[in-house]
């Protein structure tokens, strides 16, 4: 990974590929930020006159270059626009953008704005995360690589907080690394083993269950969903423990590795991105990584319910009943709501730990992606408080979400006529709530518990943005190490 550190040194005098610098609009056109002094000295005061003459109007998401034609030892100064009122998200973007535009540069020197603590971090996670390419399938050169070294321009004190972005860059690297990943090369064997070597990295203790203890132990929404695959599915536990912990928290991820949507198929335009539905249990192992690593005070267990979900001649079919761990049956009226099935087995598993607070995480929906846009979590809960605090923990992380209700009344549409419940309901409205409805089913008595539906947050399409590049994002890692912090501190 990408080395990161900090340098109290001055900018005009480092030698380095760039040094990147912070922007803000004013009337005039774009205002250097502080930490642009030394170099507005050396190019004698002329630093914004430049950058307007170059059309720079400091506005979030704007990247301008200047060359400094020798006046100082960077050959190249880049402007990140930071919008009026930036906090650290903005600075997290800023970062990501910047680092982006400077692919394929050897050494970097980052000076945005950082006076405290927790913006040191957001430019250190920013820079980090901008940085990122995944290459593993290219064969020619013409790819520029990420930038080998970033040194932050912020006062030496502030150690931990770059030490913190490192790590939770490389879980999210991680997380986007197995979402990118084509599901010819990662089957649910594959995802399971690679659980068990960051387990054998970080300490983590781990479990790994195989198709035939997943059908002696009577998890029939896992071995359903895999049924009709060659590759067939996996539940993997992790666990980690600190000595003085006081409360237990239980992460629950959906790791389809590929989803055809079975018999129920999908039609071709949904089905190509389909390698990211294990986002949810890739964000799972990620979080726990992290957490093995920075050490809060809470106990963590990780369950993920891994499966491929394809059609053949072995594959559940519309109107099977299959008996979820725990013996409460469900009829699949649609095989393409399959996430559901394999999470119901992971939360009523989950409940024997004795769980304070149990979180799922699933690209889930289709009607998320209606309802929020691609950019934003839905969060849904059994506990108006949990939902709320879940929200704030997000926003604290830095990942966008919504608090969603879960009407009672959409209960009633997933009455079976064979079964305890059905899969789907017939009603086409609320998919997203309805889901969640589903899952809260199977959430053991007494157990708070949320949900997070992450189906467009967790895979961009479009064009890279601040630090969010194309393919796999790493939604929801942040998140869920925030909530286990927020339970070992109180917070939640």
């Amino acid at each position: 990974m990408t080395s990161i550190s900090l340098d109290s040194a001055a900018p005009a005098g480092l030698d380095v590929d760039a040094i990147v610098i912070g922007v803000s609009p004013a009337e005039a056109g774009a205002v250097p930020a502080a930490g642009s002094e030394g170099l507005d000295q050396a190019l004698d005061g002329r630093l914004a006159d430049a950058l307007r003459a170059l059309g720079a109007t400091g506005k979030a998401g704007e990247v301008t270059k200047l060359p400094t034609l020798g006046a100082v030892t960077a050959p190249v100064i880049v402007a990140a626009g930071l919008g009026a009122d930036p906090g650290p998200e903005e600075l997290r973007r800023a970062a990501g953008a910047a680092l982006r535009a400077l692919a394929g540069s050897t050494r970097v020197a980052v000076a945005l704005p950082a006076p405290s603590a927790d913006e040191v971090e957001a430019v250190a996670l920013g820079a980090l995360l901008g940085n990122y390419t995944f290459d593993s399938y290219r064969t020619g050169d013409e790819h520029k690589s990420p930038v080998e070294e970033i040194r932050l321009l912020a006062p030496a004190a502030k150690e931990a907080a770059v030490e913190r972005s490192r790590i939770l860059a490389e879980s999210i690297h991680l997380v986007r690394d197995l979402v990118n990943t084509p599901p010819s090369h990662l089957s649910p064997e594959d995802l399971a083993g690679e659980a068990e070597r960051i387990a054998g990295e970080t300490g983590l203790a781990i479990e790994v269950l195989d198709e035939k203890a997943l059908v002696e132990g009577g998890y029939g929404g896992i071995a359903g969903v895999g049924q009709g695959s060659v590759n067939p599915p996996r539940l993997v536990r992790l666990a980690y423990g600190h000595p003085e912990a006081s409360k237990t928290l239980a992460l629950i991820g959906k790791g389809i590795t590929f989803d055809s949507g079975g018999l129920s198929l999908k039609p071709a335009d949904a089905m190509d991105w389909m390698k990211s539905d294990m986002g949810g249990a890739a964000a799972v192992l990620g979080a726990l990584a992290a957490i093995a690593k920075l050490g809060p005070k809470v106990n963590v267990v990780g369950y993920l319910a891994i499966a491929e979900n394809m059609p053949s001649g072995t594959a559940q079919r519309p109107s099977d009943v299959l008996r979820i761990y725990g013996g409460k049956t469900v009829e699949v009226l649609n095989t393409d709501a399959e996430g559901r099935l394999v999470l119901a087995d992971a939360l009523v598993r989950a409940g024997e730990d004795g769980p304070d607070l149990i979180i799922d995480v699933a690209t889930l929906t289709g009607a998320q992606l209606v309802a929020l846009g691609t950019r934003t979590t839905g969060i849904m809960a059994n506990d108006d408080d949990v939902r709320e605090k879940v929200v704030a923990a997000a926003g604290r992380a830095g990942e966008a979400s919504w608090g969603m209700p879960l009407p009672a009344e959409l209960r009633k549409g997933l009455d079976s006529a064979v079964a305890d419940i059905a899969n789907i309901s017939g009603d086409r409205w609320g998919g997203m709530l309805v889901a969640g409805v589903f899952l809260k089913e199977f959430v053991p008595d007494g157990v708070k518990w949320a949900h997070l539906d992450i189906a467009g947050p967790s895979f961009h399409k479009g064009e890279p943005y601040g630090y969010t590049p194309k393919g796999g994002t790493g939604a929801a890692t942040r998140t869920l190490v925030q909530i286990a912090e927020d339970l070992a501190d109180g917070t939640l």
